[in-house]
């Protein structure tokens, strides 16, 4: 089963997203916050798969919360819910470690799509702000941080697959190698190419033309 920590502001949201969560066979929430704060009063108690907070949380902001977990339990799986549609929001997020980005205006299946790409070690954009947050990882002429270093051919189809949205099994099942190839392929290639951050992957694969300014998902722990 996967656990999942909710943390909302409003009663009514948590209530519906507990019952769209729990409707799944193979999910459950194991904790409920109403602020920022009680999430740290209560996730000793509990041992969460992921924790799915809103970003406008009193006491201890969404932002907030997300870098203290990670700070705490770096291994600590974190999606973000909410209204806020600004890609700002977004790449500040994802440099605070969050996993996901899911808007609250989203039909009920992304939320639980984008839950299962971050159970597995994706990472999820949701489809309404991956296409302006593209662009703005796209950087001026001139001023790329990421040489176009040359990666080997198996180097090459990896980073390309986990930038266009596979996971690390899919990968392998692609390419008939084990999904720790994989992740050899993946840390040696982000190695070469100086990439440390889900928003490095991000820039690099839009400099090389892997996304192509759609939409995306990408299935991968970075």
């Amino acid at each position: 089963m996967l656990k999942i920590f909710l943390a909302d502001d409003h009663a009514v949201v948590r209530e519906g997203l507990k019952r769209l969560i729990e409707a799944e066979p193979d999910m459950e929430i194991c904790g409920e916050a109403k602020d920022g704060a009680e999430i740290f009063d209560l996730v000793e108690h509990v041992t969460p798969d992921i924790f799915v907070l809103d970003i406008s949380l009193p006491e201890l902001s969404g932002v907030q919360a997300a870098r203290k977990l990670k700070a705490l339990y770096p291994t600590c799986v974190i999606l973000i819910l909410t209204v806020h549609e600004d890609t700002s929001y977004v790449r500040e997020l994802l440099q605070a470690g969050a996993a996901g980005y899911v808007l609250k205006r989203s039909a009920s299946h992304e939320l639980i799509h984008a839950i299962r790409s971050v159970a597995n070690g994706g990472l999820y954009i949701d489809p309404h702000v991956s296409g302006k947050l593209v662009s703005t990882l796209i950087p001026m002429k001139g001023n790329s941080t990421h040489p176009f270093i040359d990666l080997s051919e198996r180097e090459t189809a990896v980073l390309r697959l986990i930038a266009q949205g596979h996971s690390n099994r899919e990968i392998a099942e692609s390419l008939k190698i084990s999904t720790k190839t994989v992740e050899t392929y993946k840390a040696r290639s982000m190695e070469k190419l100086g990439l440390h951050t889900r928003v490095d992957l991000i820039r690099a694969a839009v400099q090389r033309g892997w996304l192509r300014g759609e939409a995306f998902e990408t299935e991968t722990s970075v």
